[in-house]
């Protein structure tokens, strides 16, 4: 130890790089106790997964200056100092912009996100050589006011039935509260609107098989204690937690991967950055073989066509996009009724 820093040695696939963290002892989690220096260590433990989950793709650092309970922002754009291994993107924003984004491409590089106060960090469902046209579907079940994680379970996995029916191959992950994120991999081979409709098709037909369990409804006032299917996550330039982050709470949560099988008997509360480097080595990685045989969303785009057909029209974008063509006003409903 010199001058306060700590340097960590992160194995990666060129060899051994070293990583200095400074301030090694200030307190990232204060209800937990984990440190900078744990959170760095967390992360140089769990690499080769959190790399493969996570790894070269576009991705938004939310960071942490002071700890969980302090101030945040989100770092999108390459901060000064980036090290020559961590490398940068452009992509392109819902406002039509372009800008670099960051990539990590081996565990150093998240191990320097850290250093730089990340806590969660948020990749694209793309590949930073083609950020335009998603290789991930992914589907967030966010439990309501009422209702919790036990709730979004069997949603999710009457979710994985309706994938299965439309020829993909669903994965699992606990949020890292208390919702879940269901993923399929899927060709690279169309862009942000359309997967956002499969996922809508997909949102529907779930609905439609658990209509007083299940709710698509954007306005909060109108889903009731229900899971929300958040559609709007499919949106370019909106991320979720990817496997193994950490997330920003008290008992600083994971992430987590986890098998169908073990969906109905798992604590998210479990899963935390100080359980989960011995669940890699005693259990492995849930999501090793993710993205071995991506499907196409062509029968939730039929779905979806069959839907317009029926009358079932673009749903609301996020407040912060342009107007979308077909989207209906952008008017909480019981300020309607007033108009």
């Amino acid at each position: 130890m010199a001058g306060g820093a700590v340097v960590l040695t992160v194995p990666g696939p060129d060899g051994d790089r070293e990583v200095r963290i400074s301030s090694p002892e200030r307190v990232i989690f204060p209800e937990a106790g984990i440190t900078k220096l744990d959170l760095a260590t967390y992360l140089v433990e769990v690499g080769e997964a959190f790399v493969r989950a996570n790894g070269d793709r576009p991705v938004s650092l939310q960071r942490f200056p002071d700890g969980i309970d302090g101030e945040q922002f989100f770092s999108k754009n390459p901060p000064r100092g980036v090290p020559e291994y961590v490398r940068s993107v452009t992509v392109t924003y819902p406002s039509g912009r372009s800008h670099p984004q960051l990539v990590i491409d081996e565990p150093a590089a998240a191990v320097w996100a850290a250093q730089m106060n990340t806590v969660v960090f948020h990749p694209w469902p793309s590949r930073a050589e083609d950020s335009d046209n998603p290789d991930q579907l992914r589907i967030d079940l966010d439990p309501q006011p009422g209702t919790g994680f036990a709730d979004a379970v069997p949603a999710a996995i009457e979710l994985r039935d309706v994938l299965r029916e439309a020829g993909l191959t669903a994965f699992i992950k606990t949020s890292g509260n208390r919702g879940l994120h269901v993923f399929a991999p899927i060709v690279a081979e169309r862009e942000f609107l359309d997967v956002r409709h499969a996922v809508i098709a997909a949102a529907r037909e779930l609905e439609r098989r658990m209509p007083d369990h299940v709710t698509t409804a954007w306005w909060k006032e109108e889903r009731g204690e229900r899971i929300f299917v958040d559609f709007n996550q499919a949106n370019r330039d909106r991320t979720m937690a990817g496997a193994y982050s950490p997330r920003a709470l008290p008992h600083a949560s994971v992430s987590a991967p986890i098998t169908w099988d073990e969906l109905e008997h798992v604590d998210p509360r479990d899963f935390t950055v100080l359980t989960m480097p011995e669940r890699l080595r005693t259990v492995g990685d849930p999501w090793e073989d993710f993205g071995a045989d991506p499907g196409t969303i062509d029968v939730l785009l039929g779905w979806w066509e069959r839907d317009l057909s029926d009358g079932l029209g673009e749903l609301p974008f996020p407040p912060d996009y342009p107007k979308m063509p077909g989207e209906p006003p952008r008017v909480q409903p019981s300020r309607a009724k007033k108009a």
